[in-house]
């Protein structure tokens, strides 16, 4: 047996963006992302190492330089749209969220295990790492878009802020493409 069993949630990359190096959190709309090892080109979060910051402090001094293990934010379309909901929009757009794919038709997103794999048709694959935490930087572009309703995005958000991500194989996403959910053949971890 497999130590990555595919599933039959079966996911459709419904939005693409990148963010510009030095341009704050904001991702633009594309239509397809090329990706690397070193994550997606000409991206802000691309690199194969990246310098630690406050979410790995327990581990490292702030700066360290570790591997990019948060090459890529994905988040589903069905979580954005209760997040939206609940910070009193109709619709929220991606790009306000910093997102690098979304994709709609897998259960649960947020919480699919680390380690589980989204792999397109033509094989480029990415790894998940962790659940993404939701923290103020996307309730500030609400805010410049949507005056008042950034305010309750960190909460709205929670458990529901998506999935980080690196490359694992190179190859390209595009708008459109069917993605499929692999995870790890393990039970959860017991103290």
């Amino acid at each position: 047996m497999p130590a990555l069993t595919p599933t039959q949630q079966i996911g459709e990359i419904v939005w693409i963006g990148t963010v510009a190096p030095n341009a704050g959190l904001r991702s633009a709309p594309a239509p397809a992302l090329t990706m690397t090892y070193a994550g997606a080109q000409g991206e802000a979060h691309s690199g194969v190492t990246r310098a630690s910051c406050v979410r790995v402090r327990a581990q490292w001094p702030e700066g360290t330089e570790i591997r990019n293990v948060r090459q890529l934010s994905v988040m589903s379309q069905e979580e954005i749209d209760e997040i939206a909901a609940d910070c009193g929009l109709d619709i929220l757009d991606p790009g306000l969220l910093g997102c690098s794919v979304v994709v709609k038709g897998i259960s649960d997103f947020s919480h699919v295990p680390p380690s589980s794999r989204l792999q397109s048709v033509d094989g480029t694959t990415i790894v998940v790492d962790m659940q993404n935490r939701p923290c103020n930087l996307p309730a500030r572009e609400i805010e410049i878009d949507h005056p008042t309703h950034g305010k309750p995005f960190k909460a709205a958000a929670k458990g529901k802020r998506g999935v980080t991500a690196w490359v694992e194989r190179e190859g390209t996403f595009r708008v459109g493409d069917a993605v499929t959910l692999h995870v790890p053949d393990q039970r959860a971890w017991r103290p």
